[in-house]
């Protein structure tokens, strides 16, 4: 099967307009295109190289279904992946600027939320992805307004979390130091959402909230256990929106959940990286944070501290040493079966293992995945997955592990694969591989890849104003994208499924 110019003509010009409204620069980029296109009326895009046998860790009953991890070449496309990550890694970790900006934007709420007579002596505090360090360069920022309640933990009613933040509203729109602000007072937490004019950082501001803080600091924890896991997290999230699975508000999945399938991927690895959570802290940290709040908090911290202290110091357990490449080729491969799996078991991170539904009544078939809060034992993380999404964002985990093995794929169609067009046009240079996808074997692709993430926050074209992703260079790596797409939609047509 081939495909000849007149059935590319189009797919170029619709990627070139899309992008770019410079006529100009639209001609030299359709010529470009049209001249990449050209290589493939002589190249038989039937032709496909099957993905390596990737060989399967020895387990034992059950485990054996639910466990699957695949190890992978460091010595071939292994090394040149993990070269791959350490540059996305360099672009999506924030650098001092963005800090800044953050303490900045608190800093200002202070001084707006002190104005408001009825939250005198309220405090303003950071959670999420910013306290856990789990944040890229252009990740949301999670506040709470801490309402006081004498020293004990606050238990603010809806109704006076609902008013709160509509007098946050009406300041902050006074005051002109936001934009697209939105109140979303009947949602399961009421929560006011803006964004800064400092950086365009989205922000979301809910009303004690000190639970979610508790989370935010056990995720920094763990990531003291092992550097891995927040390069892992800083991956994972930002080839989620890239693939269009991180936005719970269209049945995907939520940051949260996210960051539990990586620490329930590095639980269940062989040897295990981390421990289960129920090592760490034994118990409902929802329950435990009563009456006075200093002595709930460092009753909490204090024993998480001892407990990964003693996971650290254990000299007997055996260290896991994959490379973040052969972890990263895991994960993909661990998931790509998930919505079989999801029918029948829990993701359990509190005590590392895959649990049976039937096992707790808490884990209800209600919902197509249950991902359990280990922080808040009868909470579903993963409560807004649908079935139609689960089953797509399985295959997006699938399609991506199949990608990674197969041994067709060079720097720039790795990086591709990775992360959004914004990103990879700042660490590709468009003149780095002139010959890409011009001849030879095809490179997998996922159709679609290459879309923004559909999710709240902001596209990190806005945010890097200097990556220039409207010229004519960055134009052309999107269209050579797009071609592969057509490349790939016919070599999945023909492929046969892998036998696992």
């Amino acid at each position: 099967m081939r495909y000849n110019m007149s059935a590319l003509q189009p797919l170029i010009r619709r990627g070139s307009a899309k992008i770019i409204k410079d006529d100009a620069v639209s001609n030299h980029v359709v010529a470009e295109a049209t001249k990449i296109a050209a290589t493939y009326q002589s190249h038989n895009i039937d032709k496909v190289v099957a993905p390596e046998q990737v060989p399967v860790t020895a387990t034992t009953g059950t485990e054996s279904k639910l466990s699957s991890l695949s190890s992978y070449d460091t010595k071939g496309s292994g090394k040149l992946l993990e070269c791959c990550l350490r540059d996305i890694l360099k672009v999506i970790k924030p650098l001092g600027g963005d800090l800044t900006a953050r303490y900045t934007i608190i800093n200002d709420l202070r001084t707006v939320v002190g104005s408001i007579d009825g939250l005198k002596g309220a405090t303003v505090e950071p959670f999420g992805s910013f306290v856990s360090n789990l944040y890229t360069r252009w990740g949301d920022l999670d506040i709470s307004i801490e309402v006081p309640c004498d020293s004990l933990v606050s238990s603010t009613d809806k109704t006076n979390k609902q008013n709160f933040l509509r007098e946050i509203r009406n300041v902050l729109r006074r005051r002109g130091l936001v934009r697209d602000l939105r109140l979303l007072l009947h949602a399961r937490v009421p929560v006011l959402i803006f964004e800064s004019n400092l950086r365009n950082i989205s922000c979301d501001i809910s009303i004690s909230n000190l639970l979610c803080q508790m989370k935010s600091k056990l995720f920094f924890w763990i990531t003291g256990i092992d550097e891995r896991f927040r390069d892992m997290v800083l991956l994972i999230k930002e080839w989620a929106k890239s693939q269009r699975i991180n936005d719970p508000k269209n049945g995907t999945l939520n940051s949260h959940s996210l960051c539990l399938l990586v620490i329930f991927h590095f639980q269940t690895c062989e040897p295990p990286i981390l421990p289960p959570l129920r090592e760490i802290y034994e118990g409902n940290i929802a329950d435990n944070l009563t009456g006075a709040r200093v002595i709930a908090e460092r009753a909490i911290q204090d024993t998480c501290s001892a407990n990964i202290e003693r996971f650290k110091a254990n000299s007997f357990r055996n260290v896991n040493r994959s490379s973040l490449s052969e972890l990263v080729v895991s994960f993909f491969r661990k998931y790509s079966n998930l919505n079989m799996l999801a029918s029948e078991y829990a993701i359990c991170t509190y005590t590392g293992r895959w649990e049976h539904r039937s096992n707790s009544t808490k884990w209800t078939n209600d919902y197509p995945l249950f991902i359990e809060d280990p922080f808040e034992h009868a909470d579903n993380t993963a409560r807004t997955v649908s079935m139609s999404e689960l089953s797509r964002i399985c295959g997006v985990f699938d399609e991506s592990y199949q990608g990674l093995v197969s041994s067709n794929h060079d720097r720039t169609s790795l990086i591709c694969s990775l992360v959004g067009h914004p990103i990879s046009t700042k660490i590709i240079s468009p003149h780095s591989n002139p010959g890409l996808f011009s001849g030879g074997a095809s490179t997998r692709y996922r159709p679609g890849q290459f879309s923004g993430g559909a999710t709240r926050c902001r596209p990190p074209s806005v945010q890097f104003n200097n990556m220039e992703t409207e010229s004519a260079e960055a134009t052309i790596i999107a269209i050579r994208r797009e071609l592969a797409q057509l490349m790939l939609k016919a070599n999945t047509r023909n492929k046969p499924r892998s036998v696992r």
